[in-house]
């Protein structure tokens, strides 16, 4: 176990595969190799908090623990499943995983907004007071609201209705690879659902994540939106980063 003081643990479950690692939580950095198994198929919820408990268990860690989980979490409870097993809807998460790590402090929340906590603090966020936006552009629009730092949970905005049609069916970056666009008509839906999320929110910063936020130097400049939009700069450690944050502020969700 590291000597560092400041030390938390996060897990980011996903589709594919269940990740997490030692974060120290004064720079955001992760202390040595973060530890991935594959998500079990099928993904049920016995099956995944097993994956969680493996990679726990690599580290040796017996400290608090912070989760994310591919869908919302209110009251302990998750009510929505993407990219898992349909099982874990009406799931008491924090007793599921109370059963297989033990008598220790957790938090489990969503991926999105675990990942926002992590941009906002030490990411693409870092030092932007008042609200900021992280959107992660993938198979859908996954996002994330803070305001000064805390976390506004479960926004799920790619759902929003905007010009007739929900907003991840016009602007993911999902669509713009089944119809072959441009980088310019994509950005023109894009700037479309960002202006309404700005007409509604008002932010001082987006944060775009997913894959598609590696090549943004192609597209960002095309955005005709009026808040800034910059890239996530994390990567694939962000929810892990993020769910080590919720567990050490004793977020529950």
């Amino acid at each position: 176990m590291p000597d560092a003081t400041n030390l938390s643990f996060g897990v980011d479950v996903g589709g594919s595969g269940i990740k997490g690692g030692i974060i120290d939580l004064d720079t955001g950095e992760m202390v040595g190799d973060r530890h991935k198994v594959l998500t079990p198929q099928p993904s049920t919820p016995e099956a995944v908090a097993a994956g969680v408990a493996e990679v726990v268990e690599h580290f040796d860690w017996t400290g608090p623990v912070g989760i994310t989980l591919p869908g919302v979490v209110t009251d302990g409870t998750m009510r929505t499943a993407a990219n898992i097993d349909k099982g874990w809807i009406g799931t008491d998460v924090y007793q599921l995983f109370g059963t297989t790590l033990g008598d220790r402090r957790l938090s489990v929340l969503n991926d999105a907004d675990a990942a926002g906590m992590a941009e906002d603090r030490f990411g693409g966020g870092a030092g932007v007071d008042g609200v900021v936006m992280l959107l992660t552009l993938g198979t859908g629009i996954g996002s994330a609201i803070l305001i000064n730092g805390t976390l506004v949970p479960n926004t799920e905005l790619g759902h929003m209705i905007i010009h007739g049609k929900e907003a991840e069916h016009q602007a993911s970056s999902k669509v713009k690879e089944d119809k072959g666009w441009s980088y310019e008509k994509w950005t023109h839906k894009l700037s479309r659902v960002l202006e309404a999320y700005e007409a509604l929110f008002w932010p001082k910063l987006f944060i775009v994540g997913g894959g598609i936020s590696r090549k943004s130097d192609k597209w960002i400049p095309l955005l005709t939106n009026s808040t800034p939009v910059v890239p996530a700069t994390l990567r694939n450690t962000a929810g892990i980063v993020g769910a080590a944050m919720a567990v050490d502020t004793g977020l529950r969700t």
